[in-house]
């Protein structure tokens, strides 16, 4: 009886763990998802050597709230914007040929990450429900932070936002929940 419990418990704990992290994928991954079931993606383009990447993941990836709403609105995507990963996007392959295999810290963009026109990392790029690109958003978010865009993007308002003004009257408007 005791060892029932205890399993019981075990698998309970596993599945509350597992239900509790983005569903990450690949690039490649996500395209493909997308053409099945359209949904919008949602890439997080950080770097190794950077520690705010390392603090989105710890603070803001977390977060239960911020979980929740990226599994149920986007395909997450994880892309290290350094790397040596090979994407195709819009009938282009990008590569990073300029990667030096032995170089710590910084090392040469990814052609992906060029095409985004990220400049800073981390960068939260958002794409529409047919792959193409939205924005990219550079700089830590808390996940207060990150949920006006996470809502505004999986909601399309940000379609009927053409000025600063309207920017700022759609954040004086937002009531987060987070």
């Amino acid at each position: 009886m005791m060892k029932n419990l205890m399993l019981l418990f075990f698998v309970a704990l596993t599945a509350s763990m597992t239900a509790q992290k983005i569903n990450w994928m690949s690039m490649e991954d996500a395209l493909s998802a997308q053409k099945k079931e359209p949904k919008k993606i949602f890439m997080d383009a950080y770097t190794t050597w950077c520690g705010p990447c390392k603090l989105l993941d710890k603070n803001t990836f977390s977060n239960k709230n911020v979980i929740k709403y990226i599994n149920d609105h986007f395909y997450a995507v994880k892309f290290n914007a350094e790397g040596t990963e090979e994407i195709t996007y819009q009938d282009f392959t990008y590569t990073n040929p300029n990667y030096v295999p032995d170089k710590k810290g910084r090392n040469s963009q990814h052609l992906f990450a060029h095409a985004l026109k990220v400049r800073g990392y981390p960068s939260l790029v958002f794409f529409e429900d047919n792959g193409d690109l939205i924005q990219a958003i550079a700089g830590y978010r808390t996940p207060q932070e990150l949920e006006i865009y996470l809502k505004m993007i999986a909601s399309d308002d940000y379609k009927k936002i053409t000025t600063a003004e309207a920017w700022n009257d759609y954040q004086k408007k937002f009531k987060g929940t987070f």
